[in-house]
């Protein structure tokens, strides 16, 4: 018995058609965490596609994202609303040089030496500029997208790559890459439809392709070279495709089509080819900015701590350090239970080898007797604990039998 195929010739999958999928299944399911992988089965899509259309919602207010190594999406207020209404674009239907323009000299205007101000990025968190080349970095990076010179950030996961890029470019599609990233998740493939049949849907390479947008490859050094290979003749004089599995049609980058990449060195499993690294005249170091951190008002003692530990990274003495990220979470978790269980909570959650000398920086940089990851302690008497609404005394005490 011989499989099915795909037809001879499907229709289009609209842009936003899958996103908007994503998104009813989990306004359908409120109440449960999904991971990549159970929507992937569920709507019958690559694990590539769906998580890159998870990512989109969540940069967008439309979902919530909770973990990192296997995040998990939930559905917030907006989640409802955005399966009703998603955009829809599909490549090609804008006009793509007038609206990379636009972008450009909406994001460059906002940046320029004398306005380093914040910039509100497309999911509602600012983004405050940083000096590169004796220019703001947005609009560095504008320059170097209007010459075409493909540029690589490279430093720590938590150092805000990622913020940079979503902040110079709002016209952004983003690939989130790692070791089952497929040519698929970038060029498109075959996908099976509500109706039964099979469509082609487009990647978001050829996506920016065709409506001349900015390309982020996050990860990159996380995808196999052969993946990566797919993407070369987009980047090269050519700026163009082959899409051998849609009858081989050629797709061809319009003005305004870019391509920045973003890796994490020392993370496990992240190789820069010389393939890759080749491609990227312009290559940035992107480390943390722990004046900034003292700016946002994060506790001056953790600040000092990160930068201590940040220099014994740098000597190669330790393996971890915290990053504006982990610095932002640390004020967010003292706000809601305290500095003690902030400070633990900043041993835990880094690498097991390094977690004595962060409990050492820690106490010795703060001022605490001991410290230790946050766990769980005794159980407390039925009198302490504050009963959650609409509970009785009796039927909490049932349970605890």
């Amino acid at each position: 018995m011989t499989t099915p195929g795909p037809p001879t010739s499907p229709a289009r999958t609209k842009g936003g058609e899958l996103r908007a999928k994503v998104a009813r299944l989990l306004a359908d399911r409120p109440a449960d965490a999904l991971t990549i992988g159970g929507m992937a089965r569920q709507l019958g899509h690559s694990h590539g596609a769906v998580r890159n259309a998870a990512l989109t919602l969540v940069r967008r207010g439309e979902a919530d994202q909770s973990g990192t190594g296997q995040p998990e999406f939930r559905a917030n207020a907006k989640t409802a609303a955005a399966a009703q209404t998603a955009v829809i674009s599909p490549p090609g239907t804008h006009a793509p040089r007038a609206q990379a323009a636009m972008a450009r000299t909406t994001i460059t205007a906002a940046a320029t030496p004398k306005q380093t101000g914040p910039i509100r990025r497309a999911g509602g968190q600012l983004y405050h500029p940083r000096e590169l080349a004796d220019l703001p970095d947005v609009e560095a990076l504008n320059r170097l997208r209007d010459a075409d010179v493909p540029v690589l950030l490279y430093g720590p996961p938590g150092t805000g790559k990622t913020s940079l890029v979503e902040a110079a470019f709002p016209d952004l599609l983003t690939v989130a890459g790692d070791g089952d990233t497929t040519v698929g998740d970038l060029i498109g493939e075959y996908t099976q439809a509500d109706s039964g049949g099979y469509v082609f849907q487009y990647g978001p390479l050829v996506t920016a392709m065709t409506e001349g947008r900015a390309l982020l490859i996050d990860d990159a050094t996380l995808i196999s070279p052969k993946v990566l290979a797919a993407l070369y003749p987009a980047m090269d004089g050519r700026r163009q495709i082959q899409v051998k599995a849609h009858k081989g049609e050629t797709i061809k980058a319009e003005p305004g089509f870019y391509v920045v990449a973003g890796h994490n060195p020392g993370v496990h499993g992240a190789v820069l080819t010389e393939a890759l690294s080749s491609r990227f005249s312009v290559q940035i170091q992107i480390g943390t900015d722990y004046d900034l951190a003292l700016a946002l008002r994060i506790d001056a003692r953790v600040v000092r701590v990160a930068r201590h530990l940040a220099r014994q990274v740098e000597l190669g003495e330790l393996g971890w350090a915290p990053q504006l990220r982990e610095l932002l979470s640390y004020q967010k978790t003292e706000a809601v239970l305290g500095t003690n269980a902030a400070l633990a909570n900043l041993v835990g959650i880094a690498p097991v080898e390094d977690r004595d000398a962060v409990a050492d920086a820690v106490i010795k940089t703060v001022g605490v007797k001991k410290i230790a990851p946050l766990t769980l302690g005794k159980q407390l008497p039925a009198s302490a604990v504050r009963q959650p609404p609409g509970s009785t005394g009796s039927a909490q005490q049932g349970r605890s039998r």
